[in-house]
């Protein structure tokens, strides 16, 4: 089977293709490994050093649901109609290929199946689910840095999966546990800001009232 970075060049500009794809028309090039491809695809614009405003959060919903059903161990993913027929543009997926086949062909020169198990076993799926789930989530938050580590996480992790290496999916979820810690951390943060910020406010009140009587 060619290199996943191959059939997307192959697919997206070496044939002719209309100026609206939908994620269904691509998934032949997928085959057997249509959990690994789905991830590594919908992940790619938010692991990008560049601009993907309004994918992060309908990608991270898609994710989430792929996620959960490796959980519960299918075998084939199902998606609604409306998300398998949803249409992108034919040049913005060009612009994140461009940007992202580089460093899939890296990842692609290192890969091979190795500790298959972790990717085939039941256990080890419910794992990969797991992290790529809270992954998917922490993407789904709108605070900034909360997206690019987790989607770079899913990102190996997925090309693990793709590929059956164990070793790269060990690697992702290296990278889960990290997005996991950045987002937490931002989280609790921000929540300990805004307590701050509405004691603080809490406190001018009184003040003010204390002095006005």
């Amino acid at each position: 089977m060619a290199r996943l970075s191959a059939e997307l060049n192959r697919f997206f500009f070496d044939e002719v293709r209309p100026e609206q794809v939908t994620l269904v028309s691509i998934l032949d090039i997928a085959g057997e490994r249509i959990f690994g491809f789905l991830f590594v695809l919908l992940s790619l614009p938010s692991a990008l050093p560049v601009p993907a405003p309004g994918y992060s959060v309908p990608f991270g919903v898609v994710m989430l649901i792929l996620a959960l059903q490796l959980v519960l161990g299918r075998q084939r993913p199902w998606l609604p109609d409306r998300v398998l027929k949803q249409t992108i543009a034919l040049k913005t997926v060009q612009g994140f290929l461009k940007a992202g086949l580089p460093w899939l062909q890296k990842i692609e020169a290192v890969s091979r199946p190795r500790y298959t198990y972790i990717c085939t076993s039941l256990p080890g799926r419910v794992v990969i689910g797991g992290a790529i789930a809270l992954m998917a989530i922490s993407m789904m938050v709108p605070i900034p840095l909360t997206n690019t580590l987790p989607a770079i996480a899913i990102f190996v992790t997925g090309f693990g999966l793709l590929d059956d290496d164990g070793a790269i999916s060990l690697g992702g979820l290296v990278l889960c546990a990290m997005g996991l810690l950045l987002t937490s951390s931002i989280l609790i943060f921000g929540y300990a800001a805004v307590r701050g910020a509405i004691d603080l406010i809490k406190l001018w009140m009184t003040g003010g009232a204390a002095a006005g009587s």
